[in-house]
């Protein structure tokens, strides 16, 4: 484009006014059609919104590095505010063969994450050049993300786990990344209220050891950190699933609980019908 006199249209498409300071209507002179000039909406434009603030959401998540690869594991609880509304929600997620993650915060964000990894996989898989995406790649993209909706100032309100292991070379792949785009990797991983209560129970219980623990142990140490965190956070529930990844593939598994005991309960002062 031509530079012109009128210093307040440079940098500005003549199309986005019909005339210009030496007359003539553009649209005639470039002879452009008038579809280009009109700003095309969608009708139903109005009805979709972003998520402004958490609604539903899930709760803690926490992970671990074992002998032979990632454990994960995460409740089935929803929580609309704080009615625990849901409790049939699968918070863990398997992203091509090898990487599985785990999402805290709120539902509805999680599944757009959702629809756009299923997409980056199916891409993937159509360039049909023999490589596939690993734990370490979707990670990356996590991370970049979550960092591109916070740089907008339209974040997605959750935070991930992401655990995997890489098919070929077997390195383990254990990091974190929130709304804020914050990333880290660690030998043990949790979110939310599981970063306060969970995380000192599984640095002296993995981190402290001198070999790593097995898959018996690494199931045992989640299962204690799962029950301690239903006894603590109100926003949680004894029904919780556990992903496994390892070299071999990754697999999540149906919903369990572990034996809890609320005896002690009786003697807490404001507890059920008690008045003092």
């Amino acid at each position: 484009m031509a530079m012109t006199n009128n210093f307040t249209s440079w940098g500005r498409p003549f199309t986005d006014a019909k005339m210009d300071m030496y007359g003539g209507d553009i649209t005639q002179r470039y002879q452009l059609g008038s579809e280009h000039l009109q700003q095309h909406s969608d009708k139903f434009a109005d009805a979709v919104q972003k998520t402004q603030q958490p609604i539903v959401t899930g709760t803690s998540v926490i992970g671990l590095k074992y002998k032979d690869g990632i454990m994960l594991a995460a409740d089935n609880l929803a929580s609309y505010g704080s009615l625990a509304r849901f409790k049939d929600i699968q918070r863990l997620h398997s992203v091509g063969s090898h990487t599985i993650i785990g999402a805290a915060g709120d539902m509805s964000d999680f599944q757009h994450v959702q629809h756009q990894l299923e997409s980056l996989v199916i891409d993937e898989y159509c360039h049909d050049d023999g490589h596939a995406l690993g734990p370490a790649q979707i990670y990356e993209y996590m991370s970049t993300l979550m960092y591109h909706r916070r740089s907008q100032l339209n974040p997605l309100w959750n935070a991930f786990v992401v655990g995997g292991v890489d098919p070929k070379s077997g390195e383990p792949t254990l990091a974190y990344v929130d709304l804020l785009g914050t990333t880290y990797s660690a030998p043990t991983i949790g979110t939310g209220y599981a970063s306060m209560i969970a995380i000192p129970l599984l640095r002296r219980l993995v981190e402290d050891r001198k070999e790593p623990p097995n898959e018996e142990e690494a199931l045992d140490i989640i299962k204690t950190c799962m029950k301690v965190l239903f006894y603590r956070d109100a926003r949680s529930l004894n029904k919780f699933q556990v992903a496994k990844i390892t070299k071999e593939g990754a697999e999540i598994s149906p919903s369990m609980s572990v034996e809890t005991e609320w005896g002690f309960a009786e003697g807490i002062r404001g507890y059920g019908g008690q008045t003092q």
